[in-house]
């Protein structure tokens, strides 16, 4: 069936009882055009920012709606049995503009297909650049709940305003309190305002801290960089203090923005070491609060054996752990926290040197200490094959400004990951 701008249609004419199908979007064009979903509420605005689904938050709560993509194909997949219709009753599918000289009338084409279980296209919604003069954000196609039956209708209403009009029309606000250069009104704009949310509801304390975090992440150009976040813990006797003081929860609640930016999960694996290696539980939002009091009894009860600094046995553990039993096609970044008194240099030099191979950076950094050894040696390591080390130290987490904290953080990882790529050590 052929769909035009303006018609509606309920559902059960096309996918007759089934209840799972996907909307497949893509568009020709010399630039990106970004796709999102909008699940809306009663009162016609975004229920809540959970319910925007698109290339960094894949799936809504209950995966009522998931998104994915196959080359230049958006997907979403509905699965209309996880919808609750009172909550939720609308889902919008909307494209934006990625380009600031550009608008929609500058596409060449674009298509939404209403696509089956089996693969069969059953509805095909086509939109032209003689259909648009100068918006920047089109609302494509709806999925809404009426009279006890759901139905689809081709929209192709458009918003001059770009992105920032799309998600005002929505009853959500713009992160524009950002002091970030900004270009364009893209999928960016919407993934820091999705971050900002989420830090707001979870974690309103760290609310600054996550811009501060975001404003470093632009300045290096990871905004975009999809990768893994773990965090490496010293565990060691001369650690207690720091531990005891909170400081070692203060360093969790910093790397909480880089997780929600780099990963789509919005958490990251941990490991705590002194003699040997423990893995902690992940961290994310819901636990992050305490997490240093409260993760397998609290601090003072993990065992990690003697309180001895014994760091080959956490690099093997988590070589091991991303090579082996979680590996994935992301980059890796991890922060490895010390306060010195690292012994085993051959080894810990050895390990690094094969580890060059793998899609993993390791960003060291000395709290507190004296005597890191090897790691002050890093950036004058030969026999790797990228340099795939940094180290920096501080007196404590408080001691330095939270922006440089940041600055420090990010320095290296993105020179590494411009060397990974050109080495196909990290995919392109």
């Amino acid at each position: 069936m052929q769909l035009v701008s303006g018609q509606k249609i309920a559902l059960n004419q096309l996918i007759q009882n089934d209840k799972k199908f996907t909307l497949r979007v893509q568009f020709k064009a010399s630039f990106d055009v970004d796709i999102s979903s909008f699940g809306v509420g009663q009162n016609d605005k975004l229920f809540n920012d959970d319910y925007m689904t698109f290339y960094n938050q894949i799936k809504t709560p209950k995966s009522e709606v998931q998104y994915s993509q196959q080359g230049n194909l958006n997907l979403f997949t509905f699965d209309l049995n996880k919808i609750d219709v009172v909550q939720t009753p609308r889902f919008v599918i909307c494209a934006t503009v990625a380009n600031d000289q550009a608008t929609m009338q500058n596409i060449q084409n674009g298509q939404i297909d209403l696509v089956n279980q089996q693969g069969e296209v059953l509805a095909i919604y086509q939109l032209n650049a003689s259909d648009f003069s100068q918006e920047k954000a089109v609302m494509l196609t709806e999925i809404y709940f009426k009279n006890d039956l759901w139905r689809i209708a081709a929209i192709g209403q458009g918003f001059n305003g770009g992105l920032s009009a799309l998600v005002r029309h929505f009853g959500a606000e713009v992160a524009e309190d950002i002091a970030l250069p900004m270009p364009t009104l893209s999928k960016l704009d919407l993934k820091k305002k999705v971050i900002l949310d989420k830090i707001e509801q979870a974690a309103p304390h760290l609310l600054d801290l996550t811009k501060k975090s975001l404003i470093s992440l632009e300045k290096s150009n990871l905004l975009n960089v999809k990768a893994r976040v773990a965090l490496v813990l010293d565990y060691s006797g001369s650690m207690s203090q720091q531990y005891k003081s909170g400081e070692v929860q203060h360093v969790l609640d910093r790397i909480m923005p880089l997780a929600l930016n780099f990963d789509d999960d919005g958490s990251f694996e941990c490991w705590a070491f002194a003699e040997k290696a423990l893995r902690l539980n992940d961290v994310h939002l819901e636990n992050l609060n305490n997490y240093i009091a409260s993760e397998q009894g609290g601090y003072k009860k993990w065992n990690a054996g003697a309180g001895y600094n014994n760091e080959p046995a956490v690099l093997e553990e988590v070589l091991h752990y991303f090579i082996k039993e979680s590996p994935s096609n992301l980059p890796v970044y991890i922060v490895f926290i010390s306060d010195g008194g690292v012994s085993e240099a051959r080894k810990i030099k050895k390990i690094l040197q094969e580890a060059s191979s793998q899609p993993i950076f390791w960003q060291f950094v000395g709290i507190g200490g004296r005597n890191y050894g090897v790691l002050e040696k890093l950036d004058i390591m030969e026999g790797r094959v990228v340099d795939n080390c940094n180290f920096f130290k501080i007196d404590n987490i408080e001691s330095i400004s939270e922006s440089m904290l940041y600055d420090f953080l990010l320095r290296e990882f993105p020179i590494w990951l411009t060397e990974a790529k050109n080495k196909n050590i990290v995919s392109r």
